[in-house]
C-alpha cells in the first residue's frame, strides 16, 4: 500500500503502513502555526482490504470534539461519501473502511481545489453581469481576486461577501459557487432583482496560500485572518489589508463572512450583537434577514449557535464584528457544519459540497428582502 499527499491541499503524516489493520497516521499542523485538523490524502493498494486507519493525535486537533464526525472519501474526487466506520476513542480518530477500488481519497471535508477556484473566476468573467478584479497578492504572491457583480451607482447598495478566511473550511467556497451560479442566471427573477438593487463584491477565497498548502486556519505566514481585521499587517496579512481597503473605498451596506464549524452540527449565524455600534434598528433588520433565510432554506436555523461572550477581547478583530462596528451595517458570519446538519441529517453524504451550494443559492432570498427594505 502507499499513501500520498503531495498535491493541492494534500496533508497527512504517515507513521505506519505495513498492516492494513494498523495504519497509523497523524494530523499535520498548518505550515507556520500549531493548528491541526485538516487532512486529505490518497491511499493506493487497498481494494478489498479491511482498513483500520488511526489518527494518533486527533485529541490535539484545534477542535477536538469529534463526536458525530464521519470522514469523507471518494474514488474519483468528484463524488464524495461519508465513511460510517468513523469513531473517536481514547483520544484517537479511527476510520474503518474497505475500499472497492485500488485508489481512494480520504479528507476532512470535500476539497475545493485551486484549479476549480480559477475555473470559477473564469466562468464568472464570461458573464455580462460580472467582472473579476485583482486586489493584489497574497503572502506567497498568489492572486487575491474579487468578483464584482453590477456597477456602482447611487441607487445600488454595496454588498460584500467573503469566504475561506480559514482555508480548510472549503464549504465556504462551495457556498460561493452556488451563490454565483444563481446570481448570474439571467432567468432567475430573484437574482435579477438583487442585481438591480446592489453591486456585490464577492471574494471566493480569502486565503489561497493556506488552501493550497492544506492549512486549516492560517495563511502562509501563520496568521489567522479572521483575527486581523482591527489592524491588518500588509506584510503578514495582506489578504485582509487588501480586502479591507477595497471595502473602505466602496462602502458596505451588508456583509457576509462564510465559514465552517468543526464541532456544531448546525447551520447558523454568528451575529454582531455585542459590538458598540449595534442598534435596535440593526437588530430588527437582522431578525428579518434570518426569518427570510429560514423560509428560503430549512437547512438554516436559529436555535443553536455560539454563546454570547465567546470572542471576548478579540471581538473587533473578527471580520463581521469589525465591519458591523465600522460601517454600522448588517454584518453576519455564516457557519456550516463539517459533520452534518442534525436537523436534516443525510446518512450518505452528511453536510456536503452540494448542500453548501444550495445554501449559497438560497441566500439570495433574504438578501433581496434586506435590499428592498
Amino acid at each position: 500500500m502507499r499513501v500520498s499527499h503531495n498535491f493541492d491541499a494534500g496533508a497527512i503524516e504517515v507513521l505506519a503502513l505495513d498492516d492494513p489493520q494498523d495504519i497509523r497516521l497523524r494530523l499535520p499542523s498548518d505550515n507556520a502555526a500549531e493548528f491541526r485538523q485538516w487532512f486529505y490524502f490518497r491511499l493506493q493498494g487497498g481494494a478489498g482490504k479491511a482498513l483500520r486507519m488511526v489518527f494518533d493525535n486527533a485529541a490535539e486537533a484545534a477542535y477536538p470534539n469529534w463526536e458525530g464526525y464521519r470522514c469523507v472519501a471518494s474514488y474519483d474526487r468528484r463524488n464524495w461519501f461519508r465513511v460510517p466506520g468513523t469513531c473517536f476513542e481514547g483520544g484517537r480518530l479511527i476510520v474503518e473502511h474497505t475500499p472497492e477500488r485500488d485508489s481512494v481519497y480520504y479528507a476532512f471535508f470535500e476539497p475545493y481545489s485551486h484549479e476549480r477556484h480559477l475555473d470559477l473566476l473564469g466562468w464568472a468573467e464570461m458573464s455580462p453581469y460580472a467582472q473579476v478584479r485583482n486586489l493584489g497578492a497574497t503572502v506567497e504572491g498568489r492572486d487575491l481576486d474579487v468578483v464584482v457583480v453590477g456597477r456602482p451607482g447611487s441607487a445600488r447598495q454595496p454588498v460584500w461577501i467573503i469566504a475561506r478566511q480559514h482555508p480548510g473550511e472549503t464549504m465556504g467556497e462551495w457556498f460561493v459557487e452556488g451563490l454565483l451560479e444563481r446570481l448570474l442566471d439571467n432567468a432567475d427573477p430573484v437574482a435579477r432583482r438583487v442585481r438591480e438593487h446592489a453591486v456585490l463584491y464577492i471574494v471566493p477565497n480569502m486565503n489561497p496560500d493556506g488552501a493550497i498548502r492544506g492549512n486549516l486556519r492560517t495563511n502562509a505566514a501563520g496568521r489567522n485572518l479572521n483575527r486581523e481585521w482591527r489592524d491588518p499587517d500588509p506584510a503578514t496579512a495582506p489578504e485582509v489589508a487588501l480586502v479591507r481597503q477595497a471595502m473602505m473605498d466602496s462602502g458596505c451596506a451588508l456583509f457576509l463572512d462564510v465559514h465552517g464549524d468543526e464541532e456544531l452540527p448546525y447551520v447558523f449565524f454568528s451575529t454582531a450583537d455585542e459590538v458598540p455600534a449595534f442598534t435596535a434598528e440593526l437588530a430588527a433588520s437582522q431578525r428579518r434577514f434570518m426569518e427570510a433565510f429560514k423560509a428560503a432554506s430549512p437547512d438554516f436555523q436559529t436555535e443553536h449557535g455560539y454563546k454570547p461572550g465567546r470572542f471576548g477581547e478579540e471581538l473587533l478583530s473578527l471580520a463581521s464584528k469589525w465591519v458591523a462596528n465600522h460601517f454600522a451595517c448588517l454584518s453576519l458570519t455564516l457557519e456550516m457544519p463539517f459533520k452534518d446538519n442534525a436537523n436534516m441529517p443525510d446518512g450518505q453524504t452528511g453536510w456536503s459540497a452540494m448542500r453548501s451550494k444550495r445554501l449559497g443559492a438560497a441566500i439570495l432570498n433574504p438578501l433581496l428582502r434586506h435590499l428592498e427594505g
